[in-house]
């Protein structure tokens, strides 16, 4: 039989291999977890990558959060006033400024572009660049057909459109008037629907209340209060999703010269709109 000593001796050595053996074992095990979870990034060549890739992931993330999180309280309610203020001046240079103060366009006109260095607008958010335009008009377009062509078909077979080669004056007047629509979009557009819709964060009420901004200004008349309402609204809606106003303004043109054409001079009084609709043929 061993002695005592002896057995102690071989009792604490076996302890301290096995004591060994777990500690190896533990060790390989954590390495084989560390090859199995590794990613490109603890490859050599790849670390700058994924630095890059995550400073880009967190640049957009963090301009996300800024644009949604939109204007602060202070910022809206300035944008709201303004907004407000632009339109009571539009209407009241309708219904009393043009005849009373007729230069005071000019004054709205530079609150507006005070505006637009304010706000920091681009040619592109206000829809005066090139960009779009194609996709525009693609949605534009098509739809000013299917609304036109019933009512010319119509207006021809009795009569009423009698089809004139346009002669330079009909030629200068088109060309005026296709200048004053575009007037016309840009303000409705440009300006009171860019500003709105950064008041309310919802492109549909935008171009609600744009649509009834622009049918109001052209109070009384009934004919245009009517088209140019649903007009405003299907415009901003395109403008909603294609930042660009040309093709907008070429339709209004085409359409205000038909609109001017077909509807009865009773009630459409030369379009005109404001105080002058009811002094139309009053010498």
């Amino acid at each position: 039989m061993p002695s005592t000593e002896i057995t102690r001796t071989c009792l604490a050595d076996g302890a301290r291999a096995a004591t060994f053996s777990l500690a190896a074992a533990q060790c390989a095990t954590k390495a084989a977890l560390s090859r199995r979870s590794a990613t490109p990034a603890d490859l050599p060549g790849h670390s700058w990558r994924t630095m890059e890739l995550s400073h880009r992931m967190g640049t957009a993330t963090s301009e996300t959060e800024v644009l949604s999180r939109g204007k602060p309280g202070a910022a809206r309610w300035a944008t709201s006033i303004e907004v407000l203020a632009v339109f009571a001046g539009i209407l009241a240079y309708i219904w009393r400024w043009q005849h009373s103060h007729p230069w005071a366009w000019v004054g709205l006109a530079a609150v507006v572009a005070a505006s637009h260095v304010i706000h920091r607008d681009s040619w592109k958010q206000l829809g005066l660049s090139a960009a779009e335009f194609r996709a525009s008009a693609s949605m534009a377009l098509p739809l000013f057909v299917i609304l036109a062509v019933p009512l010319v078909t119509y207006a021809l077979l009795k009569h009423v459109l009698v089809p004139e080669w346009p002669g330079p004056r009909a030629a200068l007047y088109f060309g005026g008037y296709g200048a004053w629509c575009a007037v016309q979009q840009y303000l409705a557009q440009s300006y009171f629907f860019n500003r709105l819709e950064s008041i309310l964060d919802n492109r549909h009420l935008s171009a609600a209340l744009v649509a009834l901004m622009f049918g109001g200004a052209h109070i009384p008349n009934p004919v245009l209060m009517v088209v140019t309402t649903g007009a405003a609204f299907l415009f901003s809606e395109i403008f909603a999703m294609h930042r660009n106003i040309w093709p907008l303004a070429l339709v209004q043109t085409v359409g205000g010269a038909l609109v001017g054409a077909l509807a009865p001079a009773s009630l459409i009084h030369n379009m005109r709109v404001g105080p002058g609709y009811f002094f139309y043929g009053i010498r």
